[in-house]
C-alpha cells in the first residue's frame, strides 16, 4: 500500500464568523490547519500529504505551514467541495498512490489510532468510513413543535479521514462532476463502492461554529501540562565596540567574548526552553568544540530550541529574562530586545519579559568584567509528548 492524504481546506468557513478563514485561526496558539497537517504528515503509514486551498489563501497557507516538512505543494480548490477534492486527487496522481485518505482541514484533533483503523480497513475493503453511534434521541420538528421520533439504530455520525482505493474514488469523482456531493463516502456509495465502517473518535471534532473554538481550547487545556525550565549564562568582556544582547547589537566600549556571538540573553533563554523539554543545554546541541558554530548568531540556537518545542506539539507560554550588568544600560533598549526575542520565538510580545539589574558593584559583573543573564521559560506541552 502506498497511502496519500488529501486535506480539504479550501472553504470559507462562514459559520465560524467573519475574519480569517477558520482553518488558519489558532487553537492553543497553533493554526487549526497546521495541527491537521501535522497529524496526517506525522503518521508512519502516510507517504504523501497534499492540501487543497482557496486561491486567495496562498500567503495564509505559507505562513501556516512554516516549519512543517514533507508536504506537497498546495492545490487550488474549485467552486464546491467536490470540485476541490477532484482537483486534489488529480494532483496526487504524480505520487502514484494506491489508496487515499480524504480529511477535513478543520478536524485538527484526529489521532494516529483513528488513522490506523481506517488504513487497516483499506487492506481488505475498497473504502472505509470512521463514524460514531448516535446516542441522543432524534426527533422530527415542524413550526417549533416536536414531531415523530426517528429510529437511530441504523444511523451513525460520519467523520474523516475517509479512506478509498485511489483509482476507484478518482474515477467516481471524474464521473460525477455534475453532482454536488458534500461527502466523499456519499459519492462512493452512489458509485457502487462498498464502504466499511470503523470506530471514529469523540475527540475528532470538526471546528465549524464560534463555540467550537472554545470547545477546542478546553479540550487542549485538558490534554496539556505546564513545564518550566531555567537558564543561566555568563560571558566576559573583551575589546570591541558593541555587545549583542537578545539578538540586538548595542553600542558599548567593549564586546563580549565567546565561541558564538556571546549573546548571554539568548543563551539563557535557549537553555531555559531546552530545560523545560528535558533536552539538555546548548552545549549538547551546539558543542563549543565544533568550529562550525564559531561566530554563529545565537538566534540559531534559540530557533532550534523553539523548533524542538513545536515538534513536540508544545508552545511557549512565557519567557522572563534578567540581564545582570553594570553597563551598558538596558532600559533604553528594553522594548527593542523584547521585540527581537518575540520575533525569534514567533510569539506575542506580551509573552516576553526582559529586566535588568546590577550587583551593586559586587562580583565580576559589579567589577565590570562581563555580563550575566538568567531566564525562566514556561511551556505548555501535550501530556503524551512529555516523555518522548
Amino acid at each position: 500500500m502506498r497511502i496519500a492524504a488529501l486535506i480539504v481546506a479550501a472553504g470559507r468557513g462562514t459559520r465560524a464568523g467573519d475574519g480569517v478563514p477558520k482553518q488558519y485561526r489558532p487553537v492553543g496558539g497553533i493554526p487549526i490547519l497546521a495541527r491537521t497537517l501535522r497529524a496526517l504528515a506525522g503518521h508512519q503509514d502516510v507517504a504523501a500529504v497534499a492540501t487543497v486551498i482557496h486561491p486567495d489563501d496562498k500567503s495564509l497557507y505559507n505562513e501556516c505551514v512554516a516549519g512543517l516538512e514533507g508536504l506537497l505543494p498546495p492545490v487550488s480548490g474549485g467552486a464546491t467541495r467536490q470540485a476541490s477534492v477532484l482537483a486534489g486527487l488529480e494532483a496526487l496522481s504524480s505520487t502514484n498512490p494506491t489508496h487515499v485518505l480524504i480529511h477535513d482541514g478543520a478536524r485538527p484533533f484526529v489521532d494516529a489510532a483513528l488513522v490506523s483503523r481506517v488504513i487497516d480497513a483499506l487492506r481488505t475493503h475498497d473504502a472505509a468510513l470512521p463514524c460514531l453511534p448516535v446516542s441522543d434521541t432524534l426527533r422530527e420538528h415542524a413550526d417549533g413543535l416536536a414531531g415523530d421520533t426517528i429510529d437511530r439504530s441504523t444511523l451513525v455520525r460520519a467523520q474523516t479521514p475517509q479512506g478509498f482505493l485511489y483509482d476507484a474514488i478518482l474515477a467516481a469523482h471524474r464521473d460525477n462532476q455534475a453532482s454536488n456531493f458534500t461527502d466523499d463516502v456519499a459519492l462512493a456509495v452512489a458509485a457502487g463502492i462498498e464502504t466499511y465502517l470503523v470506530d471514529g473518535s469523540e475527540e475528532n471534532i470538526k471546528v465549524t461554529a464560534p463555540d467550537d473554538f472554545e470547545r477546542s481550547e478546553r479540550f487542549l487545556s485538558a490534554q496539556q501540562e505546564t513545564r518550566t525550565g531555567s537558564g543561566f549564562d555568563v560571558h566576559r568582556f573583551t575589546d570591541g565596540d558593541h555587545v549583542t544582547l537578545c539578538g540586538v547589537e548595542i553600542p558599548h566600549t567593549q564586546a563580549l567574548l565567546g565561541h558564538s556571538d556571546a549573546d548571554v540573553g539568548l543563551h539563557a533563554i535557549t537553555d531555559a526552553v531546552l530545560g523545560a523539554l528535558s533536552e539538555g543545554d546548548i552545549g549538547d546541541h551546539f558543542p563549543p568544540s565544533d568550529p562550525q558554530w564559531k561566530g554563529t548568531a545565537s538566534r540559531t540556537f534559540l530557533e532550534h530550541a523553539a523548533n524542538l518545542l513545536a515538534a513536540r506539539g508544545g508552545r511557549l507560554t512565557n519567557v522572563d529574562v534578567t540581564l545582570i550588568a553594570e553597563a551598558p544600560k538596558i532600559g533604553p533598549h528594553r522594548e527593542t530586545l523584547r521585540k527581537s526575542v518575540a520575533t525569534i520565538l514567533n510569539v506575542d510580545l506580551g509573552r516576553v519579559s526582559i529586566k535588568a539589574t546590577t550587583t551593586e558593584g559586587l562580583g565580576f559583573t559589579g567589577r565590570g568584567e562581563g555580563i550575566a543573564a538568567q531566564a525562566v521559560a514556561t511551556v505548555s506541552l501535550p501530556s503524551s509528548a512529555s516523555n518522548p
